[in-house]
Parts: C-alpha cells; sequence; structure tokens
C-alpha cells in the first residue's frame, strides 16, 4: 500500500514541539526585557515648562540639591522647588531672559509652574526620601549624576526588584552623611567595611518583607 504522507512528516511532531518551545521562550524574553522597566521607564526625559539645566546650576555652579527640594530630609517627599525659590536669585540674575518668562508669569500671577515629574513610584508603594538619605544613600544612588544632564531623565529603573537588590546588601550603596549629595561620589577601596560601618552606626536593618514598602 502506497504511503498517504512524504517521509519528512515523520518529523513533524518533533519540529512542532520545537517551535513552539523556541516560540515561548522568545517571547517570555521579549516581555521580560520590553516590558521592564529597564527598557519602559530609563531614558524617560519629558520635556518641562522652563528648560531647566541641572548641569549649570548643580555641576558648574555648585549648587547643592536641599536648596530646591527643601523636603528631602526631613519628609518622604523631596518636593520640587516653588517659584520663590527660583525668583530667590532670578529677580537679580538673569532677570529678562526668555527661557525664564514662564517663571515671572508664575511669580507675577501667583500661580504654580506644573513640572513634569519624572521619578514616581506607584501608588501602591511607600517611599520615603528621609529615611533614605538620612541614614548615607546618595541621591546619585537613585538619581543618577544630576550634575551632568542637561535636561534631567530617570537612570534607574526604581522597580521592586531593583529596591530588594539595595534592601538586601545596602553596604554597597551607603556613604558618609555629608557625601550624600556629592555626585560623582567615587566609594573608598575598603566600601564594603566602610558600609558596614555606616549600617552599624545608624542601625540600618532595611525591610525585605512586602510590609515594608506596600503598607
Amino acid at each position: 500500500m502506497a504511503q498517504i504522507f512524504p517521509e519528512w512528516t515523520n518529523r513533524l511532531p518533533v519540529l512542532v514541539l520545537t517551535s513552539a518551545i523556541l516560540f515561548i521562550i522568545l517571547v517570555t524574553l521579549g516581555i521580560w526585557y520590553y516590558w521592564s522597566p529597564w527598557y519602559t521607564d530609563v531614558g524617560y526625559a519629558p520635556k518641562q515648562p522652563v528648560p531647566y539645566s541641572h548641569k549649570l546650576h548643580v555641576g558648574e555652579l555648585g549648587m547643592d540639591c536641599r536648596y530646591c527640594h527643601i523636603g528631602v530630609e526631613v519628609s518622604p517627599v523631596a518636593m520640587v522647588p516653588p517659584t520663590q525659590t527660583c525668583m530667590n536669585c532670578h529677580v537679580m540674575i538673569k532677570a529678562d531672559s526668555p527661557k525664564l518668562a514662564p517663571v515671572r508669569t508664575s511669580w507675577d500671577q501667583k500661580t504654580p509652574i506644573f513640572w513634569v515629574r519624572i521619578h514616581k513610584s506607584p501608588d501602591y508603594v511607600y517611599f520615603d526620601h528621609s529615611a533614605h538619605v538620612n541614614v548615607g544613600v546618595g541621591c546619585e544612588s537613585c538619581h543618577g549624576n544630576v550634575a551632568a544632564m542637561e535636561v534631567v531623565e530617570q537612570k534607574k529603573p526604581l522597580s521592586m526588584g531593583w529596591c530588594l537588590g539595595c534592601h538586601r546588601d545596602p553596604a554597597p550603596y551607603l556613604r558618609p552623611r555629608d557625601q550624600v549629595t556629592v555626585m560623582d561620589w567615587q566609594p573608598p577601596p575598603n566600601q564594603a567595611a566602610v558600609g558596614k560601618e555606616i549600617m552599624k552606626k545608624y542601625n540600618i536593618k532595611p525591610p525585605v518583607t512586602c510590609f515594608g514598602c506596600h503598607r
């Protein structure tokens, strides 16, 4: 009796199964990468209502982060500066600059400047800036070297896995408190030992349970 199907069809089940497995692996890897914060969030740099340059103010003029973000040491929220903070300088410095027109309008009309938020945790996550800054977590650790940014962008994924990596082993990321706002800070060769000393000094025991961040 003649065969209905050619001989090569005997390999079809293996080919179909192999193709299905490879397809599932490729889809999983694609979702893992293209839907991760490293791809969707890192690099986010929205256009702001005022072209404020951190590179100029922080990098060249040496302004401290805390002059504008006044809540970072005492509040869960770092806060963006009110127009008053900008006008403390710009009422005299470059007072007629076209780039500062939105700031002058805000000042004259007593209306806020609607800055576009870049770094944001989900609403179901509790994050306290003061709890981190006051024990030696540098601004640069989460926000990158803003002193080198003409336009601020998100440099870290701020994902749960990324946060837990630090919470499980915080020593490599800790620095003396007087160095918290220093950009491009270089850890000493014995950073592991220094970090452990800081952990001991401030009794640092970051939570790694769900309740630590999901309250």
